[in-house]
């Protein structure tokens, strides 16, 4: 059980409703334990910065002193920039004065807030809640966590029904030359636009998920060792092609991938294909990188 800001969680069970008129800004990334602390919004403005005198003040490099704003303005509240280093986002669109809806995501820097309001706040704080318990903030797909109980309920589907099941681990080919290069609000953007351009192209029913750092995982459902290798193929020319743009500059991106498959052997587990499809990855990487291996 872990404690979040003043409401006891256990994941995954969905909370209770509660009705709540407040408005609040809640903390979604980067994790750690101030992960969930929720910031009440009144008639006050409310600065962001790392600035001691700031109302909520972020200990991160990405921050200028005095960040950005949160104005009220009537029934509503505006976020507003202060002429920040790195900007201030509103559903990763720039802004320097927008207005919030409920359920809107504030950039500030490299840190992440939820804007809710509304009539049932307390709903969706604790949906919010649930919700990071499940999916990697920063890429917005499901993280390890999610990825690990998925992946030990389908073995013992593949177990018990004979079925086929794919799993493929890929991480990014010089992720620390795109960090140094970029710096790591660019590092970010990558990881952020890495995940869109690949989960555009994963089926509903298998799972795309963040392992940690730069490395993905592709849970398919259903799939042999050759549909896996397909699809990882296909995966890593999309990302080869795809053209990322951070701050003006134009780069590209490759990417590494191991395929680990079962046929519904009932002495294989999560522990034992993980170690197997990590053990392929790391033979792309040695293999020269931008490749699949089986």
């Amino acid at each position: 059980m872990e404690k979040v800001t003043d409401t006891w969680v256990t994941a995954p069970k969905r909370p209770v409703s509660t009705a709540n008129q407040a408005t609040y800004l809640v903390h979604i990334y980067p994790t750690g334990p101030t992960m969930g602390t929720r910031y009440a919004l009144n008639n006050a403005p409310l600065v962001l910065g790392r600035g001691e005198e700031c109302d909520i003040r972020i200990q991160d490099h990405s921050v200028s002193r005095r960040h950005a704003r949160i104005e009220p303005e009537g029934d509503i509240y505006c976020a507003v920039d202060l002429q920040s280093t790195n900007g201030t986002f509103v559903n990763d669109s720039p802004v320097a004065r927008a207005k919030l809806k409920d359920g809107d995501y504030l950039r500030v820097g490299n840190c992440l807030y939820r804007f809710l309001a509304g009539g049932n706040v307390e709903t969706e704080y604790h949906e919010e809640i649930y919700r990071l318990t499940i999916i990697d903030a920063l890429t917005g797909i499901h993280n390890k966590r999610f990825m690990l109980e998925f992946l030990e309920r389908e073995l013992a589907r593949s177990a018990r029904h004979g079925r086929p099941l794919a799993l493929v681990m890929f991480d990014v080919d010089w992720f620390k030359a795109i960090n140094d290069d970029l710096g790591h609000l660019g590092g970010d953007f990558t990881l952020r636009e890495l995940a869109n351009c690949v989960k555009a192209g994963v089926r509903r029913e298998d799972l795309f998920a963040r392992y940690g750092g730069e490395e993905f995982s592709l849970v398919l459902v259903e799939s042999d060792k050759e549909g896996a290798v397909e699809v990882a193929q296909r995966v890593r020319e999309s990302v080869e092609q795809h053209a990322f743009e951070y701050e003006g500059r134009s780069y590209r991106l490759t990417i590494s991938m191991g395929v680990a498959t079962t046929a519904g052997d009932a002495a294989m587990d999560v522990t034992e294909l993980i170690r197997q499809a990590d053990e392929k990855l790391y033979q792309a990487k040695r293999s020269g990188r931008n490749c699949v291996v089986s």
